[in-house]
């Protein structure tokens, strides 16, 4: 079994100064806390479907995960910047401390939020329910949520992020 740590989120946000969309997670994963960059995880799903909603191959090396969210005006952060937390497990997340999401609207012109799972989506509402910035809850790309499949899960996040 897991022990519970009190851990910070270590990495900051990513974004540029023109990112119109920012995409928000929970709590970075074990992997993605040792790579110091989101969604390490290589069963993630995250690139990958960003990638075909993109119409493009998913970023693979740090290098092209940057230069893939610059082009697209992408930023990326979570909800949490201090919690209790098992492992990689967001069913295991308490006593949150959140992250300061003002700041970062104020360095760039964020149109849209996408929440990455309903963690975060529970998350955003608890601590956010004023953001003055609409958003939208797509499913978590994590390997743990089995019950959507990379097809599916290509098609809820291109209905998310481009609307018809």
């Amino acid at each position: 079994m897991k022990t519970t740590e009190t851990l910070t989120h270590g990495f900051p946000p990513f974004y540029t100064p023109d990112s119109r969309l920012l995409i928000l997670g929970s709590f970075p994963s074990v992997k993605s806390r040792e790579q110091q960059f989101y969604y390490g995880h290589p069963q993630n799903r995250f690139w990958k479907v960003l990638g075909a909603v993109y119409g493009c191959d998913p970023p693979d090396t740090l290098f092209e995960k940057r230069e893939f969210l610059a082009k697209n005006k992408i930023a990326l952060w979570d909800v949490v910047e201090k919690c209790d937390i098992s492992g990689s497990s967001d069913s295991s997340i308490k006593n949150v401390r959140p992250t300061e999401l003002l700041r970062l609207s104020e360095r760039c012109p964020i149109e849209l939020v996408i929440l990455n799972g309903r963690t975060a989506e529970r998350l955003f509402e608890k601590f956010f329910s004023d953001f003055p910035i609409k958003h939208r809850t797509a499913p978590s790309t994590s390997p743990a949520n089995a019950a959507f499949g990379l097809g599916r899960l290509i098609e809820e996040w291109t209905r998310a992020i481009k609307p018809q």
